[in-house]
C-alpha cells in the first residue's frame, strides 16, 4: 500500500512483511539501491535461484514483530519470521542498511534491480548482461 508519510510529507511508503504478518515493515521513500544475488546463502536462504533485494537507509525503515537472527558471515546477519520462517531482512553490520525482500513488499513490481552479485553462482537458464553484472560482491 501506498501511504502518505506524516514525517515526509511527499515520500511514498510501502509495506510488506512475512507471509503469516508476524513481521512487518515500512519503508519511506526510494531504496537506495535494488539487486538480485545469486551468492549460495541467498540461493538457500530463499529457496530460489537468487534473493532480490531493495537496499534502504536503516532509518527509512520500521519494523514490528519478532525475529529470529542468524549470523550467516563476519558482517551479515539475516532475520527470519519465527513463526513461518519467512527471511524478514538482511543486514550488515558495517553499513547503515536494511536489505529488504523484494518479494516480501505487499505490492509487486516496485523496484527494477539494478545489478546482479555472485553471477559465479546463476543458474545457466537465466537471462545474462540483462543489468551489470559482478562476479562476487560489488565494490562499494
Amino acid at each position: 500500500m501506498n501511504v502518505e508519510s506524516d514525517d515526509k510529507p511527499s515520500a511514498v511508503i510501502h509495506e510488506g512483511g512475512c507471509a503469516c504478518g508476524a513481521f512487518r515493515f515500512r519503508a519511506t521513500g526510494r531504496p537506495i539501491r535494488a539487486s538480485l544475488c545469486h551468492c549460495m546463502t541467498c540461493r538457500q536462504v530463499h529457496g530460489s535461484a537468487f534473493g532480490a533485494y531493495a537496499i534502504y537507509a536503516r532509518g527509512d525503515v520500521q519494523m514490528s514483530g519478532a525475529v529470529s537472527t542468524w549470523r550467516s558471515s563476519d558482517d551479515g546477519r539475516r532475520h527470519f519470521c519465527p513463526v513461518c520462517g519467512s527471511v524478514a531482512y538482511m543486514e550488515f553490520v558495517s553499513r547503515d542498511e536494511i536489505d529488504l525482500p523484494i518479494g516480501a513488499f505487499d505490492e509487486t513490481g516496485l523496484f527494477d534491480p539494478q545489478y546482479e552479485l555472485w553471477v559465479k553462482h546463476r543458474e545457466p537458464w537465466l537471462p545474462k548482461g540483462a543489468r551489470p553484472e559482478y562476479e562476487e560482491e560489488r565494490p562499494h
